[in-house]
């Protein structure tokens, strides 16, 4: 999960259930202050994420993914006690639409 540093909205949901399981909270970054639909997200502010939970994962998202991508060092220094990521492919691949669905267990 923490080896990649992009995740894609699939993994974003996924890995958020799992986490939220474990007690440890995902939060969407906005670095370009436009949101994304249907999802909470907080504009970047230092001061702010600082009071979040230690080991608290933060996921930036820009317009491509190709900046928060490029800085994904800048923030992980800042944040050393946290867990930084990128979305891949940024508000531009963002579906509004997308859900993450369980299985349906077939009888047999």
């Amino acid at each position: 999960m923490f080896e990649k540093e992009e995740w894609t909205q699939e993994e974003l949901y996924k890995y958020t259930k799992i986490l939220e399981k474990q007690g440890i909270k995902v939060i969407l970054i906005d670095t370009i202050l436009k949101p994304l639909c249907n999802i909470e997200t907080i504009t970047y502010n230092p001061f702010e994420m600082n009071t979040m939970p230690k080991g608290t994962v933060f996921v930036f998202y820009c317009d491509t993914g190709k900046t928060t991508k490029e800085r994904l060092n800048y923030y992980k220094n800042k944040f050393k006690e946290y867990k930084c990521v990128s979305l891949r492919g940024g508000r531009g691949y963002w579906r509004p639409n997308y859900q993450l669905l369980e299985e349906i267990e077939k009888n047999v």
